[in-house]
């Protein structure tokens, strides 16, 4: 049986699975995403935090921290580590920190309504790379509103009056990160093997050192240390749930993974981002107005819900 073949049968088997976890772990993981960018937007943008590669490494040994602790106190089980593991998890490891860390640059770059319709993208490359290695396919109705979400994107992104090249690039490199991430976790989540918590935790293992060292080498490090608002009791508490919130985010991430597809993960990560794109136009404080830039906005907003609609019916 080929691996295409095997994951492809997974994926059936979550959609025959009872409706209730698949329906919680979908909440879960929406409501951590929603929190994620709330708290990491504040951070990086209202504090003007200038190190979204250190945050990263806290997030990392936060995962490391907890999940050790938890596997002592025999709360959670994973197996120890062994040679094989890295060749188990490869690719993966490498796209985890492509992903943490592009997510976290194109945060501080755009304004939250401009950032949430670009990350729309990840919806047709999960279905792509869902139809390419998976061997999937998906109804017409489906792929129409997908390219309607494209189509929205497109209207709003040319007329974003806050045009940042360097933003644009590093969220739609997050929007590849994230649609391989969500088709791979599926494929490497087996409990025969690592499991989930073998996955977080090992993923966030092999990547600190060499985040580290990058955070290091780029200066991103030197400019953490110097920040002038680590005695300020209400950046150092929001810092510390970013790093709390950065856990879940990717325990829930291979939680909705585990029980519901890849592109079903990403449909319900894009639908919590129209509730957080319009609390952006009132309190972001970086949304500039254009009609055109709204139209497109909500024409993503429309086929998003569309597509979560028709996707749910077709499991």
């Amino acid at each position: 049986m080929s691996a295409g073949q095997a994951v492809g049968e997974e994926a059936d088997a979550a959609a025959s699975s009872p409706a209730l976890p698949r329906v919680l772990s979908a909440l879960f993981y929406g409501t951590c995403s929603f929190l994620t960018v709330l708290v990491n937007k504040a951070l990086l943008s209202a504090y003007s935090f200038p190190s979204p590669i250190f945050l990263g490494i806290g997030q990392m040994a936060a995962t490391i921290l907890i999940l050790y602790v938890s596997k002592l106190n025999k709360i959670v089980h994973f197996p120890d580590f062994d040679k094989s593991i890295p060749v188990k998890l490869f690719p993966l490891p490498l796209i985890y920190v492509g992903n943490h860390l592009s997510g976290l640059s194109s945060t501080s770059k755009l304004s939250l309504p401009m950032f949430t319709v670009l990350r729309k993208f990840t919806i047709p490359l999960t279905l792509l790379l869902e139809i390419i290695i998976l061997g999937k396919r998906y109804p017409l109705n489906i792929i129409v509103s997908v390219f309607a979400i494209i189509l929205g994107a497109f209207i709003a992104a040319g007329s974003d009056l806050s045009f940042n090249l360097e933003g644009y690039i590093f969220v739609l490199l997050n929007d590849i990160f994230t649609a391989a991430n969500g088709v791979y976790t599926k494929q490497k989540i087996d409990p025969k093997e690592l499991g989930k918590y073998g996955v977080l935790f090992y993923n966030a293992c092999f990547m600190v050192i060499p985040t580290v060292i990058i955070s290091f080498s780029t200066g991103d490090l030197q400019q953490a240390t110097h920040f002038q608002h680590w005695t300020n009791f209400l950046f150092v508490f929001q810092f510390i749930v970013s790093c709390l919130l950065g856990f879940l985010l990717m325990y829930s991430t291979v939680l909705c993974s585990h029980y519901n597809s890849a592109l079903t993960t990403t449909v319900v990560g894009a639908i919590k981002n129209i509730s957080i794109a319009y609390i952006g136009m009132l309190i972001g404080g970086d949304y500039i107005f254009s009609m055109l830039n709204f139209v497109g906005l909500n024409i993503c907003f429309v086929s998003v819900t569309a597509c979560s609609f028709l996707r749910h019916n077709s499991l």
